[in-house]
Order: structure tokens, then sequence, then C-alpha cells
């Protein structure tokens, strides 16, 4: 096993997101409160389980604050920890359920100009990587000049810099930044049994020294007991077999646990036991075309 496993708070800072059956994970409330006690507890069982990578974003809801508060709480821990977070989007839903808009995507040095601040402020200093939320063929950002020329100055300040990707054209955009020859030095792409299509590409950018972060690798709770079924043999649960096989790959530093209960993250965590199981045949079966895939992701409810 190459990898190591982290945890992602994506589903943790806002009341909704796109996991399923997130109902049964949450309280019906879901205030401020409930969530920031949600993510302060489940940082604490990471860190116990011996998880020392966190990953955020500026749209992560309040996810930021809370690892902020969370981290003021223990101070002697920041520096055994490696901390992401991402730029590009704004949560715009206001904490308010059934929100028409969650986020807006916006990849102009402008708003990294305006978010780079606001996460010094949440998390009390800064992340150790931070990237680019998102970049797909559509985004202006690998073409403009500006904005690469200031992340490279924030490179030289000693923080990572790199760019998450997302959608079928995955493989693509990894290749265009890396043709580009800086100032990125990380990827954070998904990557499961379902949709494996940007390996040889991750491949390529381990090859060139970066570092490269799973994520997704549950496919929104479909690769759970919760969509595709349970499968391999007894005791071994669907969710700790399809993070093995994202740890086992041998371009991957870390992969993101999306847990946010005590109970997934204890099966989350079994995955690490498993590097060398097979994956069942009728799991392997399920794999998905690109835009099959995508498709499916981008029809999930916010819930």
């Amino acid at each position: 096993m190459s990898a190591e496993l982290g945890l992602g708070l994506a589903a943790l800072g806002r009341p909704e997101y796109i996991n399923l059956g997130r109902a049964q994970d949450l309280p019906a409330g879901r205030s401020v409160d409930d969530l920031r006690r949600r993510s302060h507890a489940m940082l604490d069982l990471a860190w116990a389980a011996g998880l020392r990578m966190v990953d955020t974003a500026r749209s992560y809801g309040l996810a930021e604050q809370f690892l902020g508060e969370w981290l003021a709480r223990y101070p002697e821990r920041r520096s055994a920890l490696w901390i992401s977070s991402k730029w590009g989007y704004t949560y715009v839903a206001n904490w308010q359920p059934g929100a028409e808009q969650h986020e807006v995507k916006d990849h102009s040095l402008a708003n990294f100009e305006r978010q780079w601040p606001q996460t010094l402020a949440a998390l009390g200093g800064p992340p150790d990587l931070y990237l680019i939320h998102s970049v797909t063929p559509q985004s202006p950002a690998l073409q403009d000049s500006a904005l690469l020329g200031r992340l490279d100055q924030l490179a030289r300040q000693g923080v990572e810099v790199g760019l998450s990707v997302s959608g079928p054209q995955q493989s693509e955009v990894i290749q265009a930044a890396l043709a580009l020859g800086g100032p990125f030095q990380a990827v954070q792409a998904t990557w499961n049994v379902l949709e494996p299509s940007a390996a040889e590409a991750l491949a390529q950018a381990k090859e060139a020294d970066w570092r490269v972060v799973i994520k997704e690798a549950l496919a929104n709770g479909r690769l759970t007991d919760r969509g595709a079924g349970q499968a391999g043999e007894e005791g071994t649960t669907l969710d700790a077999l399809a993070l093995a096989a994202a740890l086992a790959q041998p371009w991957a530093d870390i992969v993101l646990s999306g847990a946010v209960t005590a109970g997934q993250l204890e099966s989350n965590l079994r995955a690490r036991q498993l590097a060398n199981s097979a994956l069942p045949t009728a799991l392997l079966a399920l794999r998905e075309t690109p835009e099959v895939y995508w498709r499916r992701r981008a029809g999930l409810p916010w819930q």
C-alpha cells in the first residue's frame, strides 16, 4: 500500500451534500452548532486513528472555520498535520436546506485574492496545499498568466500549489497543467472503481514529482452498502474494499475518506488492512464510461 488515508470535510461543513443516505447520517436540524460539533468529533476520531491529512475548501460551508477552531483547541497538533484547502468556489446557500444554488464557481485572479485571506483567517494560518477547485477544460485558470504568476509567488512563499479536477475530461486537464511546467505541484482527482479513467494522467503527475490526492473514492456513497451493496468475504465491507483499491494505486499519495459518522470512519479504516485483497468480480463489472459516471453524479440530489 503506497498511500495514506486522510479525512475530507466536504460533507461535514454544510447542511446539504450529494452523498447517498445523508439523511441517515446527520441530525434533521443540522444547525451550525450541530455541524461544528460533528466536525470536531470526526477530527478527534481521525486524529486518534492516526490520520494526519485533512482536506477542506472555501466552498465547503464552514468547514475551514470548523477546522480552524479545532486547530486552535489543539495547537500542538498543527505541525503533525498536512492540510489542504481549495479556492475557486463560493458557498452561497446560506445554510438554507433546499437552496436552488449551493456554490458559485469563479477562477479569476480577483477571486483568488479575495479567498486566500479568508482561508488564512478561517484556518488561523496557511494550509500546506492550496488548490484551484475543480478545474475543467472550460476554466480559464490554465490560460490566465496573471493568475499563474500569483500562484507561482504563493509557491515561492512555501505553500504547495495544486489543482483539483472533475468531470469526464480530468485526464486532459491534468496533462495541460503538467505541460505548463509550473506552478503546480499537486493534483486532487476523482478515482474509483467505477471511474478510473484518470489513472494514466495521475501516474504521469506522480512521475513529475507531483503529490496525488484521490477524492470521491466511494463515488459519493455509490460504493457503499447504500449504493452497490455488500461485497467481498464475510466481514468485509464494500467501502473498505473500494478505499483499499484506491490506496493500492502506485501513484497515489493520499486517499480521502468522506466519513461523517464514527461508524463510517471505522469501516473506512479497515481499508488499511485490505491492500492485498482482490476486488470481487461483480464490483469490477460496475465500471462505467466517464460520460455515464459524471452524468449520474450530476444527477445526485443535494440532501
